[in-house]
């Protein structure tokens, strides 16, 4: 979507819907691509209703409020509502693997003086973690991929890859834990089961420690389907974002909560 086009055709889309004593008016634009706050951390967005006002080849202008739209980007929509709907959206935001939002305060159980617990709420500023649903390894090599899984970025530059595996809908994971005299003969392994429509079947993570690298197979119904060896750990992103990751995640899920009404003219018309 050409923002900059975008920016020129608002006044226009829009008029007719900003109230006449307002001075101005504001909107967003929802074209996949990550937002920023005003400190600069990238943020996952709510979601919202609104009446279609406007449509265009390119675009979906959605008034949700007096003075604020939301421009969307009509080759990402679940679903072209019709002008004058009124409809839900929901943008994409990066999810845990518990299917909370990653944004979603963290539950920490601390205890008082006297032993008595209590919950409280956590959320670090411009975080968003997805912790892999394994227990902790005695592996070293293993606590760094699984580490690794977790903060390093997808090549999307908005989500984890750890994000990026819960999008594959990511789920039965299980790891092989060596003990260090093993770890030649038994190589730590992250593995778990994706479904996409680029790849459904089993995942392999494998730490080389010949090659101090990690290799990554594909398996479907106890077949390999693929293999890729020598990827270090700043390729793990890209290589799992090639294997497994089809983009739909970037769908902006849009569904018509109301019908636009019709008028009497257009009802006599039919008749």
């Amino acid at each position: 979507m050409d923002h900059q086009t975008i920016r020129q055709q608002m006044p226009s889309l829009v008029a007719g819907h900003v109230p006449s004593n307002a001075r101005s008016f504001q909107f967003n634009i929802f074209d996949g691509k990550p937002k920023e706050n005003m400190l600069g951390f990238h943020v996952d967005p709510s979601p919202f209703e609104g009446k279609v006002v406007a449509t265009t080849e390119d675009a979906i202008v959605v008034k949700i409020s007096r003075t604020k739209f939301a421009v969307l980007d009509r080759t990402l929509v679940t679903e072209v509502p019709e002008e004058g709907a009124k409809i839900e959206v929901i943008p994409y935001a990066r999810r845990r693997f518990d299917g909370q939002r990653a944004d979603t305060p963290e539950e920490v159980i601390k205890q008082t003086a006297d032993g008595t617990p209590y919950t409280v709420q956590r959320m670090i500023l411009g975080a968003a973690p997805a912790k892999l649903p394994v227990a902790q390894p005695q592996s070293l090599e293993l606590q760094q991929l699984i580490e690794q899984l977790e903060q390093m970025p997808a090549p999307d530059g908005h989500r984890r890859i750890a994000h990026m595996l819960v999008d594959a809908q990511a789920r039965d994971f299980e790891l092989v834990d060596p003990r260090p005299a093993d770890i030649i003969r038994t190589p730590p392994t992250v593995s778990f089961t994706v479904q996409t429509a680029k790849f459904s079947g089993r995942v392999s993570i494998i730490y080389m420690r010949a090659d101090d690298a990690y290799a990554v197979a594909l398996h479907r119904d106890d077949e390999r389907v693929e293999r890729r060896d020598d990827i270090y750990f700043d390729m793990l992103g890209e290589t799992l974002a090639d294997l497994i990751d089809d983009g739909t995640w970037r769908r902006i899920r849009v569904q018509t909560l109301q019908k636009p009404a019709r008028s009497k003219k257009a009802l006599s018309s039919t008749a």
